[in-house]
């Protein structure tokens, strides 16, 4: 009998749904106010470095992001082909994400360490020759073009004002740690004790007399997915 008496109702029925739309939305929405975060802290992550920050800048210039996403998900397809699911924490540096939307190649969330740069090199400048069904475009001017990078000091300092955590020692010795991680002979102790152990270092594009885009982005290629470690969890993706 109630029931029937607010379906013959419109306007009752539209005011017991608008207060039962109100208390679900503040049981959802209030305790975000009380809580710090809602990303869980997972031991490992790190901000970019220098160079791996100008790489996912190329990254996202080139639109790689159109036909690769970095977010894996916990479904087992998914896991047993590029590994353990996506994190919330390992994209809480990233402004923006590159979780995608669409997959024409491969998820990229895991690709750090999978393959050598000497794929990589080979892969940015004529694909079909590592990956003959390949439709992905070659970027052979990455290898040609000199990165620039004079501006790498205020791109750390306006991210640190949206919350990365660029210390004023990062910042400061940018350059200095750019130069070092795209060498296999400098001296990379400072960039080791900044960022910590796992930073890819060496000549990513195969040149040692100067650094370019390609060095950027294969950097930054091949730290995706190595911060944390997931032995033990989960088999390293295939």
């Amino acid at each position: 009998m109630q029931h029937s008496t607010i379906e013959k109702s419109i306007p009752l029925m539209a005011i017991l749904t608008l207060i039962m739309v109100s208390i679900g939305g503040i049981v959802e929405i209030v305790p975000l106010f009380y809580i710090k975060s809602t990303i869980e802290k997972v031991e490992g992550m790190r901000p970019y470095t220098p160079l791996e920050l100008k790489g996912r800048d190329i990254y996202i210039r080139e639109g790689c992001y159109n036909c690769h996403s970095q977010m894996i998900r916990p479904f087992r397809d998914e896991t047993e082909r590029y590994g353990h699911y996506s994190l919330a924490a390992e994209s809480m540096y990233d402004h923006p994400f590159q979780w995608g939307s669409k997959r024409t190649g491969p998820d990229l969330a895991r690709i750090g360490g999978k393959y050598s740069n000497e794929w990589h090199k080979a892969h940015m400048f004529r694909p079909r020759d590592v990956v003959p069904e390949s439709v992905m475009p070659g970027y052979p001017w990455l290898q040609k073009n000199e990165l620039k990078a004079d501006d790498i000091e205020k791109r750390m300092q306006v991210l640190s004002m949206v919350g990365v955590p660029y210390t004023a020692e990062q910042i400061a010795n940018a350059k200095q740690d750019l130069a070092a991680q795209a060498s296999a002979t400098a001296d990379s102790s400072g960039l080791t004790k900044r960022y910590g152990k796992k930073v890819p270092k060496g000549e990513f594009d195969g040149q040692a007399d100067r650094i370019t885009e390609l060095d950027a982005l294969v950097a930054y290629l091949q730290m995706l997915g190595t911060l944390v470690d997931f032995s033990g969890q989960q088999s390293k993706a295939r």
